[in-house]
């Protein structure tokens, strides 16, 4: 699943992010979890983690000895919504970087 258009016009690591955390749904991910998903430098990574929790994109949360990061409920997308419903703007955003 894909994190809501409104937010895709971010960098590309938080969407990235953004998009795997919406994927994993209420579970939620640990850094070294997004990591493997995200496939970036750990500074990087970092710099999209503090944007997005800056944001209110993100939530954290420590269980049982583990940070563990979820999407904020505004940027996971309606039921209804589907990633048939990308918009031309979305594809051509996916095909050449801007």
């Amino acid at each position: 699943m894909r994190v809501k258009r409104e937010y895709r016009s971010r960098d590309d690591t938080e969407v990235t992010v953004l998009d795997a955390l919406v994927d994993r749904g209420e579970e939620g991910m640990t850094v070294l979890e997004l990591r493997t998903r995200v496939e970036v430098e750990i500074d990087a990574l970092e710099t999209a983690l503090a944007a997005l929790k800056s944001d209110r994109l993100i939530t954290t949360e420590r269980e049982d000895g583990r940070l563990v990061i979820r999407p904020a409920e505004k940027v996971v997308p309606d039921e209804d919504e589907t990633d048939e419903e990308t918009s031309l703007v979305d594809r051509l955003r996916e095909r050449f970087p801007f």
